[in-house]
Order: structure tokens, then sequence, then C-alpha cells
């Protein structure tokens, strides 16, 4: 057995319809999808919802749920707000800046561009408070994944045993590639 891919992943927002026309307008995702019903399907709990699917690209679709009857959503206030997030992939660095321009055009604040070393990113918020990256490949990505490829094991045991970052992958933020910390 073996898992496929990724169906959707789905998320809560404030306004299903004013959702869908932010992530058309700002990342040019095409509204596919709508279900609505009073009851759960899974529990049968009577709780309304509307459940809207936007195409992420490449059969990733992006899902929300408007909750009415329920409480204000809200954030785990446990967890900063930079960790719980959602990466989209766009083409190359070109692509990313046009983003970028795009986005703060139209007055979203946009953090970035953060080399991460294996790629470059993005940052800002929808309108409901999530998270959203928008990341493309660093031109050496297929040699520096090679090498994380071959350090992941030891640094996830590292750092199980001492809950501090191992240096294995240091050379992502060095200046050159190969550069050892």
């Amino acid at each position: 057995m073996k898992i496929e891919r990724i169906h959707h992943v789905a998320y809560r927002c404030k306004d299903a319809k004013e959702t869908v026309l932010w992530y058309q307008k700002m990342l040019h995702m095409d509204f596919v999808l709508a279900i609505a019903e009073d009851l759960v399907p899974s529990t049968k709990a009577p709780d309304p919802y509307m459940h809207v699917f936007l195409d992420a690209g490449q059969g990733n679709v992006m899902a929300f749920f408007e909750l009415p009857t329920q409480p204000p959503m809200g954030r785990d206030p446990n967890t900063p707000a930079w960790v719980q997030h959602i990466a989209f992939k766009v083409k190359d660095r070109a692509e990313l800046l046009e983003f970028k321009a795009h986005l703060e055009a139209q007055g979203v604040d946009v953090l970035g561009v953060t080399d991460h070393g294996i790629f470059h990113s993005i940052y800002f918020f929808d309108p409901n408070g999530h998270r959203l990256e928008l990341s493309c490949p660093d031109p050496d990505e297929q040699a520096k994944l090679a090498h994380m490829d071959q350090v992941k094991w030891a640094m996830l045991e590292e750092w199980s045993v001492t809950k501090r970052a191992p240096k294995h992958a240091a050379f992502l933020h060095a200046n050159e590639f190969g550069a050892k910390a």
C-alpha cells in the first residue's frame, strides 16, 4: 500500500465567497467545486457549511470550509504564526518576483525573498489569517537535495536526542554550496 498523492487540503475560512475571489485574484487559482450541507456527512452533526475547492495546479486542490454557526476562527496560541502554512511551488525566481510584485500591488504585505538554500520563498497571509508561501527551486537544487538525502537520518537522530539544530545542513545558508559550518 502507498499513498498516491494529496487529494486536497482543507482549511477554515471566514467567508467562502471572499476566499474564492481572493485566491482567484491573488494566486490565479480556478474555482472548481462547491459543496454545502446542513449535516456533516461523516458525523451526522447538525453543522451547516459551505465547502469550496480551488485548483492549485497539477491535480492539487485547496479547499475551505465556512462554518457560520461555529465560534470565530482563531489560531493555536502556542504555535508561532510562521509555523502553520501552506507552500505553493512556482516555476522559477522570475515568476516568484512577478507574484511578489503582483501581491504587493494589490496591497498584500509580502515578506522575502528568503533564501532557504534549496529553494527561495516569499510569505504572506490570506484574508483568513492563513500564512502562505510561494517557493521556487534554487539553481543548485538537485545537488543540494542529494546531499540533504544523505544526511537526513543522521540529522533526525541527533535532533531526537539533543533537541538542538544539527549542523549537517549548515551549508544551505552558507554563501557557497559545500561550505562547512
